[in-house]
């Protein structure tokens, strides 16, 4: 197994680099015990459980609870991050943190003395976020009627909707596409047909190649376009 890399020497932390602890993906052995049961640590070239690493006496926290988590590392002298490599996304990802268990417990009071405030600052940020999204959907839909005049303003709404979800990882949350940058939101607009307007989901259900299945319906995509792009009239 390969380590990933840690931050340099010149790299800026109001906290110590925390250990790099691995949930391992493929069988393994200790290099010293010779169990391959649990989390294992690296040293070297060589593979250690908690127990031959020295941190068995800390306690898991998994990720989801930024605060509580945050606090934790702040109280825990020593800490590590737990990481398991993901095939899909071809990368380490984090799991949680291995802590002390005193500091757990201090920054789990901590979490439940303020939670009123934590909750309040939470409601006023989703207000805030909501107010930001809706006014980035109402821009983006306006954008989209100047870059295709046809189009009704219902579909450029609704596409507008569907590429700004906020944690989406479409184009309209991208930098360019909250820019409202034209390439951006022409290649919005051909996902939305894709998928609204054309039966390149059927195709993949069938069992077609993705890259077959758009060229099938590429097409479609264009005399689509083209007829958004039209000036005067609209496109159903």
């Amino acid at each position: 197994m390969t380590s990933p890399k840690r931050a340099g020497p010149g790299a800026r932390s109001a906290l110590p680099e925390p250990l790099r602890v691995f949930d391992p993906v493929n069988d393994w052995k200790c290099t010293t015990c010779g169990t391959g049961e649990g989390l294992l640590f690296l040293e070297g070239q060589s593979a250690l459980c908690l127990a031959c690493a020295d941190l068995d006496h800390l306690v898991f926290l998994p990720r989801g609870d930024a605060a509580l988590s945050r606090r934790a590392r702040v109280h825990s002298r020593l800490c590590a991050v737990v990481l398991r490599f993901s095939r899909a996304r071809k990368q380490y990802e984090r799991q949680g943190l291995l802590v002390e268990p005193q500091a757990l417990e201090r920054a789990e009071a901590e979490c439940e003395a303020d939670e009123g405030a934590r909750a309040l600052r939470r409601e006023r940020d989703e207000v805030r976020r909501a107010g930001e999204d809706k006014a980035l959907i109402l821009d983006m839909t306006a954008a989209l009627l100047r870059l295709f005049p046809a189009c009704p303003p219902h579909d450029a709404a609704s596409l507008a909707g569907h590429t700004a979800v906020r944690g989406s990882g479409r184009v309209g949350r991208s930098a360019a596409g909250r820019a409202l940058d034209d390439e951006a939101l022409t290649l919005a607009a051909v996902a939305w047909i894709r998928h609204r307007r054309t039966d390149y989901d059927d195709l993949l259900m069938s069992g077609m190649d993705r890259a077959d299945a758009r060229e099938r319906i590429r097409g479609a995509v264009d005399r689509v376009l083209e007829a958004w792009r039209a000036a005067g009239g609209t496109a159903s």
